[in-house]
C-alpha cells in the first residue's frame, strides 16, 4: 500500500507538518505543493538536507498529478489568523472570520485534487477546518473529507487540567467536541483522572468548580491567540497533531480521536470521537453528554451552519 503523503501549502503550518512527519518517520514519501514556487523549493531543500538523519522518508516538490497514488493529502493552504485579523478574544466568530477568503482558495485546490486523486482521503487543516471540510465536499463526490477538528483542542484541554491537578496529561481522559473555534464544547461530564471525575479531583485540591472550569476553558479557547502574539503563527502543535492523524490513516490503526467528519444529524462537519483508518473515518462513536453539553454541541453546529450559509 502507498505510504505517500501530499501537503498542499507550505507556510508556517504546512512546514511544521512536513518537519514533524519527517522526524517521526510518518511516511515513506512526501510531496509538497504551493503556489509560491520559490518558497516550496526552499522548504523542500532545507528539510531534505538532513535527510540522512530521518527514518527513510523521501521529500520532493511536485504537482497535482504526483498525488494520484498518495494515501492521504493534507491541505494547509490559506490565510492564517494573524493575516485574517482573527485574533481578538472578544470576537465570537474567531477562526470563522477566515472562512470566506479560504473558501475561495479551496475552490481552486479541491477540484484539481478530485481530478488527479479522486479517492484519496483529504485532511483539512486550514482554519476554520470544519466548514472548509464542507466547502471541500462540494467539489468532490469521491474523496473522503476529514478536518483536524478538535483533536488539538482536546490535547490542550488535557494539558490545562493536568497542569492544575499536578499530573501528566496522559493521565487525563477528557474531550473537546464540536467546532475547532470559539463554540467548542468541553465535555466535563465524563472527564476523568485516575478513574474519578476531574471536577471531583479539583475540589479535593481546594478548587471552586466553576473557577476551575472557567480558567481551563479560557486558556484552551484562546491558546492560538496567545501563541500567535508570541510567535506570529500557531504551528508546532498542529504539526504534531496532523502527523499523528496521517499515521493513523497510513497504518490503518483504528485510532479513536475527536476528528471532524460529516455528521448527518447536524448536516455539517464537526468533531465527535471516531474510528480512524486507511479509508478515513469508519465509524463515529457519539459520547454520553449532559443536557447542557448536548445543547452546546447543537449551538456549535449552528454556528458552523451560519458561517457556511453566509458563503451562499
Amino acid at each position: 500500500m502507498s505510504m505517500k503523503v501530499g501537503i498542499i501549502g507550505v507556510g508556517a503550518v504546512g512546514t511544521a507538518c512536513a518537519k514533524t512527519m519527517l522526524l517521526r518517520g510518518s511516511c515513506q514519501e512526501m510531496v509538497l505543493l504551493d503556489v509560491k514556487k520559490r518558497r516550496v523549493k526552499g522548504v523542500a531543500a532545507d528539510l531534505s538536507h538532513a535527510g540522512v538523519l530521518y527514518p527513510g522518508t523521501r521529500i520532493r516538490v511536485g504537482d497535482y498529478e504526483d498525488l494520484t497514488d498518495a494515501a492521504v493529502i493534507v491541505i494547509t493552504a490559506g490565510i492564517n489568523e494573524q493575516a485574517g485579523k482573527a485574533i481578538d478574544r472578544r470576537d465570537k466568530l474567531g477562526r470563522l472570520r477566515l472562512l470566506p477568503p479560504n473558501a475561495k482558495i479551496y475552490r481552486n485546490i479541491v477540484p484539481r485534487l478530485a481530478r488527479a486523486a479522486p479517492r484519496v482521503p483529504i485532511l483539512i487543516v486550514t482554519d476554520p477546518p470544519d466548514p472548509l471540510a464542507d466547502v471541500a465536499r462540494r467539489y468532490t463526490k469521491t474523496n473522503p473529507i476529514l478536518s483536524a477538528g478538535t483533536f488539538l483542542d482536546t490535547l490542550r484541554f488535557r494539558l490545562q487540567i493536568a497542569l492544575r491537578l499536578g499530573c501528566q496529561p496522559t493521565s487525563v481522559d477528557a474531550l473537546v467536541l464540536g467546532e475547532h473555534g470559539t463554540t467548542q464544547v468541553y465535555v466535563w461530564s465524563s472527564a476523568q483522572v485516575g478513574g474519578a471525575p476531574v471536577l471531583e479531583r479539583a475540589r479535593e485540591q481546594g478548587w471552586k468548580t466553576r473557577h476551575f472550569q472557567k480558567q481551563v476553558e479560557a486558556t484552551v479557547r484562546h491558546a492560538n491567540i496567545d501563541i500567535i502574539k508570541g510567535t506570529g503563527a500557531s504551528q508546532h502543535g498542529i504539526g504534531v497533531v496532523t502527523a499523528r492523524i496521517v499515521e493513523a490513516i497510513l497504518r490503518d490503526e483504528g485510532l479513536v480521536i475527536p476528528i471532524g467528519v460529516l455528521q448527518p444529524e447536524y448536516g455539517i462537519t464537526l468533531s465527535l470521537p471516531a474510528v480512524l483508518g486507511r479509508s478515513g473515518v469508519s465509524k463515529v462513536l457519539p459520547p454520553s453528554l449532559s443536557p447542557e453539553e448536548t445543547k452546546a454541541l447543537a449551538a456549535s453546529a449552528a454556528a458552523i451552519r451560519e458561517a457556511l450559509a453566509s458563503l451562499g
